[in-house]
């Protein structure tokens, strides 16, 4: 069991969320991202920087990911790519990406993308904040208790 993180783009209390549970019920992280990643050298704990490039690391993780791993991304066609494959998708802000709801979210992020390109809406997400933390850190113990026991 594995815990893959979309490093490039995860905020920082995610990863160190993410850092202190591994540690706690020694689970495998790994960190992929474009971009060398300030995360502590630890065993159980691997980094993996691809080339730089359109989905190079989500390429690696769809690639890698197997069935009982949980991969945390705000990705939307990753988490679908994931889901596909019958493994576990979860975002930053605690969000369980579902059989039941992956399409949904894929089919609002390309009306979103679409309306950004012509000028109809713009800015990204709402603040990451405590309560965005707190969700997050509620799933991520949810998941673990489930696959670990």
């Amino acid at each position: 069991m594995t815990i893959w993180i979309d490093a490039d783009a995860c905020p920082v209390p995610v990863r160190e969320m993410v850092l202190r549970a591994g540690q706690r019920t020694a689970t495998a992280l790994v960190f992929v991202a474009n971009s060398p990643l300030p995360v502590p050298r630890r065993a159980l704990v691997k980094t993996v920087q691809v080339a730089q490039g359109f989905d190079v690391a989500d390429n690696y993780i769809s690639q890698h990911a197997e069935l009982n791993d949980l991969v945390i991304t705000q990705d939307i066609p990753l988490a679908a790519e994931i889901v596909e494959k019958g493994i576990t998708a979860l975002n930053p802000r605690g969000e369980l990406y579902t059989e039941a709801n992956i399409r949904q979210r894929l089919a609002m992020r390309n009306l979103s993308e679409e309306l950004r390109s012509m000028g109809q809406i713009s800015g990204g997400p709402n603040k990451f904040g405590d309560k965005e933390k707190q969700n997050f850190a509620n799933a991520l113990d949810r998941w673990l208790q489930k696959s670990i026991g």
